[in-house]
């Protein structure tokens, strides 16, 4: 555990001083979830760092509802603590996290790969398997308090604050992912939970980013083609930039 804005965080902080992988993990989720995917593979070129944040995972909640700017803070806070320049791979609301950190804070951001994100909350569809009660959400709930300090009575407490965020955040614009000047990989399942069109329009708004789409994969696609996943995450971390291409049409070489 560390102190991370004055509050108890559980994190994996890397024992090395190489390039390093800062993991952020989905909303209603944890690390474990990212650690126990492409964690293992990133590893073998990496080292790997990655921390609960406040209401997910080991890390205790507090009364202040869930907001993407507090979160980004989470993790621009950690990445101090690291003292290093990091890669940000960031799934769902760890993507999220991941544009606004690069956004914020560029100095701190080598390369940042962002995974069934999505920067305007009316880019998603509708979630209406998401509901708090049932057996979905008993299930959840029990997996939720197998690790947190705050028992399963409080499952409905972080699945309120997580929806309520879902219904207003982020409210970004593709002028603002215009001021990204971080390589960025926007890198999605082909039966997202976010619309091809909004993630589409993610990848167009970002200058010189790159885009993945993973056939027959999900929000899941972690999971699902976890070995696929860290192909495409380790090519764009390695890659020489800028891309060169036999046939560059949108980065086709501006004329002076």
């Amino acid at each position: 555990m560390i102190e991370l804005l004055g509050h108890r965080t559980w994190a994996k902080v890397p024992k090395g001083r190489g390039d390093t992988v800062l993991l952020l993990h989905g909303g209603m989720s944890s690390s474990a979830s990212m650690l126990h995917s492409v964690g293992p593979g990133l590893a073998r070129d990496f080292h790997i760092a990655a921390f609960d944040r406040r209401g997910h995972g080991r890390t205790g909640d507090t009364p202040a509802p869930f907001h993407y700017d507090d979160m980004a803070s989470e993790a621009i806070a950690f990445i101090e603590k690291l003292e290093r320049r990091v890669n940000l791979v960031g799934h769902s609301d760890g993507g999220n996290i991941s544009l606004l950190v690069a956004m914020r804070r560029p100095d701190l951001v080598k390369r940042a790969a962002v995974i069934g994100a999505n920067y305007h909350y009316n880019g998603l569809l509708p979630l209406d398997d998401f509901a708090g009660e049932g057996p979905a959400f008993d299930e959840w709930a029990v997996k939720y308090a197998r690790h947190s300090p705050d028992g399963i009575d409080h499952a409905s407490v972080v699945w309120e604050k997580t929806m309520t965020m879902f219904a207003h955040e982020p409210t970004l614009t593709v002028n603002d992912l215009a001021t990204i000047s971080r390589p960025v990989l926007v890198m999605a399942g082909d039966d997202e939970v976010a619309t091809l069109a909004h993630t589409c329009s993610m990848y167009e708004a970002i200058p010189n980013a790159q885009l993945a789409v993973v056939p027959g994969a999900s929000h899941a696609l972690l999971k699902e083609r976890t070995k696929e996943s860290v192909r495409i995450l380790r090519h764009f971390l390695t890659c020489e930039l800028p891309v060169t291409t036999l046939m560059p049409m949108r980065r086709r070489p501006v004329e002076s």
